[in-house]
């Protein structure tokens, strides 16, 4: 059974009630971020129950020494951790000298909790009996600046009920913290530098090995029924610690406040002699400020990206929730004002996987950020894969492979591996095709070749490479073949031919000839940068395109339909339904090795070279395919939903694309795959805007132009959403009688709705 108890909301994440089971779950669904920090929806207050403590800072990471039992030749040395950055949030609460607790209160009425996703802040209220009997009520509300991306702030104000009551503030600065994830229990952080005055707080400390400097900052003030005091707390130091305490007897029906100003500045982005220089800055204009001005701030900017990213939909608050909710996290892990940043599996919401990118940044969530931001924000993210094209062909290198060849890595930071399951990180190799991929599709929006001829042919040529030297000829077929490759489906380990990875190596192929061809005609001062910078050859384009026009595709005649890899059918095959219930997930009820002999997948893997590569096939063929592999998928990948509600749509079976609609729009909300607690599935989350704007909108670029033939879930009224196209802002509204477009920026636009050309004014 799903989770429940996120009440819904069309605009808020809302939690009514306090559950002690729920906390951990609560602490990654209403984490909050900036694009350059964020943090788990921690309280401030101590909470000695179980919980999950995790505050994160954008491209700072540590590199934890890779543990496996029996090392390989060709290990990645380490696995990057996304680290948990010192605490800023905290603020102890006495009433009456008694610690506030919800853990230990004796009694806790009228708790709710609010993520508001149209105005960016978390809120929480709630009224609490202390073991004193003393009574207080509290209301908090915090948020990280999207204005000043350094900078968070909150509000704690309490109000005692039933009698006076001594109230004491200790906002303060941790950073002996740890990492929930780590391989050898390693100390990730040094702490170096502390300084507590004025009602103002400081903490330097640096990464071990990767040597990031971090200050951590506070200023606080405090009001008694809005008016502010002028009190000089009293200053407090531990070894890794620093606090200011405030106290106040305060009447009953008072209500005494803390407004908390705090932050990081990093070595990212200052230079490490000026980081408390820096905070000092952004204190005085915090300050100046003030809570409300820089609130209302916040609520101005969010508008702005609400007014091109949402989507909405009419008739169905549940569907409406999700939909916002995926928006909201995607917007808040990523801006696109930073090239060297990137968009991880888990964002700003918890540890797990490490890294700061996956292939999902290319095959899943470029395509929100080219059609709901400026084209540059895509730009960027391509961008910072061309950045380590130097580190893939060190890390081909390290395999064998030469004369550049790339292999991207599964997992990084910087460009260099760090993910150390080996059957992941040698042998899911289809990540590379996602990158050229992402540079097509990238093109075909947007129309802007400058990043081909500037930067993308190098990256295209050197996968080429890869997968020309990658593939071995067989004599026996007469073809050439990929050997030992884990494909999307990851509950197959170390296949022949698996479909999808010899499909998107032969297009890789052919892609970055046609490329090459193309800048060779058309930009020869890039061409010949590129020629000489490559040394490519005449004779090695020639020798790739032989690779690419004899690739082996396994196939059986008897249902008519491409094999996963060689051997699909020696299975045992069993399909989903007919499993039973209570074995489900099968990842966490099932062996390893009865996985990997069991039928089921994980993802979209055959389809998934079928979503890719739509205009290669007839829909006759996606029928067929559909049919034969989802009734053995199990999606138990966050990023297998939304693929198949996409294909679903485009197969006239609504029922079925609504529910998987559901699915990858609130898995994290109603906790599909039991682990919300650990955070939150954010790339995937890109999928869910792609599952309504794809699959119901039906939306395609052919030939230049935006194409629709959409489709509606019989429990909605209507839905709509924007999409920026070529610096045209167009407006989609779909009912069940009608489609309507609005152009709201550009010139007449041409657009395809169900083969018929409609021109946009």
């Amino acid at each position: 059974m799903n989770q429940d108890y996120i009440t819904p909301d069309q605009w808020s994440i809302k939690e009514d009630g306090f559950e002690i089971d729920n906390v951990q779950s609560s602490e990654s669904l209403f984490s909050i971020g900036n694009g350059s920090m964020g943090q788990r929806a921690n309280f401030e207050e101590t909470y000695t129950g179980p919980s999950f403590q995790g505050s994160y800072i954008g491209g700072v990471y540590y590199p934890d020494k890779t543990r496996v039992g029996w090392w390989k030749n060709g290990y990645p040395e380490y696995f990057s951790k996304v680290l948990n950055a010192p605490n800023w949030i905290g603020i102890n609460v006495m009433v009456n000298d008694e610690t506030l607790d919800l853990f230990s209160c004796k009694k806790i009425d009228k708790f709710s909790r609010e993520l508001n996703m149209k105005e960016g802040w978390l809120g929480r209220s709630f009224e609490a009996t202390l073991q004193n009997d003393t009574i207080v009520k509290v209301n908090v509300k915090r948020f990280l600046s999207l204005e000043h991306e350094e900078l968070g702030a909150i509000k704690y104000d309490i109000t005692p009920l039933n009698t006076k009551a001594k109230i004491t503030y200790q906002p303060y600065l941790d950073s002996g913290i740890t990492n929930q994830d780590t391989n050898w229990d390693d100390q990730f952080w040094q702490t170096t530098y502390k300084e507590v005055d004025q009602n103002q707080g400081f903490i330097r400390s640096h990464t071990l090995k990767t040597f990031y400097e971090v200050c951590s900052f506070m200023e606080s003030k405090v009001f008694l029924n809005s008016k502010e005091l002028s009190t000089q707390g009293e200053s407090l130091q531990k070894e890794m610690e620093v606090s200011i305490s405030f106290s106040e007897y305060v009447a009953k029906g008072s209500t005494f406040s803390i407004h908390k100003f705090a932050g990081y500045t990093t070595s990212l982005n200052h230079d490490k002699t000026e980081l408390i220089s820096a905070a000092k800055s952004i204190l005085k204009m915090a300050a100046d400020k003030g809570f409300d001005t820089l609130l209302q701030s916040q609520k101005e900017a969010w508008d702005k990206i609400w007014q091109m990213s949402d989507i909405t939909i009419e008739g169905d608050v549940k569907a409406q929730q999700g939909i916002r909710f995926n928006i909201f996290q995607l917007n808040q892990t990523y801006t696109g004002t930073d090239h060297r940043l990137n968009i991880g599996p888990k964002g700003f919401t918890g540890e797990k996987y490490g890294g700061s990118t996956y292939w999902d940044t290319e095959a899943y969530c470029i395509p929100f950020y080219m059609a709901t931001k400026d084209q540059h924000v895509a730009r960027n993210l391509l961008k910072y894969r061309y950045n380590h094209l130097g580190k893939a062909i060190e890390n081909a290198e390290k395999l064998g492979f030469s004369n550049g060849a790339a292999l991207y890595p599964m997992v990084t930071m910087d460009g260099e591996e760090s993910h150390n399951e080996w059957e992941i990180t040698f042998e899911e190799i289809h990540r590379n095709g996602a990158i050229a991929y992402a540079i097509f599709n990238y093109h075909r929006f947007t129309d802007d070749y400058s990043y081909i001829q500037e930067m993308g042919l190098e990256v295209l040529i050197a996968i080429a490479r890869f997968w020309h030297q990658r593939s071995t000829f067989s004599k026996p077929k007469d073809k050439y073949v990929i050997l030992g490759v884990t494909g999307p489906n990851e509950y197959e380990n170390n296949v022949n031919n698996n479909w999808y990875t010899n499909y998107i190596a032969k297009w890789c192929i052919e892609y970055a000839v046609e490329n090459i061809r193309k800048v060779e005609k058309e930009f020869k001062d890039d061409y010949g940068r590129i020629f000489q910078k490559t040394g490519l050859t005449t004779t090695e384009v020639d020798d790739m395109l032989k690779v690419a026009e004899n690739m082996y595709f396994p196939y059986s005649e008897e249902h008519g339909v491409y094999l996963q890899q060689e051997g699909f059918l020696d299975k045992e095959m069993v399909k989903v339904d007919d499993l039973d219930k209570n074995l489900r997930p099968i990842n966490q009820n099932w062996s390893w090795d009865r996985i990997l002999r069991s039928p089921y997948i994980k993802q979209a893997d055959t389809l998934q070279g079928f979503y890719f590569f739509e205009h290669h096939f007839k829909t006759e063929d996606l029928e067929k395919h559909f049919d034969f592999y989802e009734p053995f998928t199990v999606h138990e990948s966050s990023l297998s939903p939304c693929v198949h509600s996409i294909q679903a749509a485009l197969l006239g079976r609504m029922e079925q694309a609504y529910s998987f609609y559901l699915r990858t729009s609130r898995l994290d909300l109603d906790d599909y795959n039991k682990e919300v607690k650990e955070g939150c599935h954010i790339t995937s989350m890109a999928g869910t805007w792609m599952s309504i704007v794809e699959g119901f909108g039906g939306m395609r670029v052919k030939n230049d132009q935006l194409h629709f033939s959409p489709k509606i879930p019989k429990e909605w009224r209507s839905y709509s959403f924007k999409v920026n196209f070529r610096n045209h802002i167009l407006k989609v509204n779909v009912s069940h009688d009608r489609t309507e477009f609005t152009l709201e920026k550009g010139e007449a636009l041409a657009v395809d709705l169900d083969g018929k050309t409609i021109e946009v004014a």
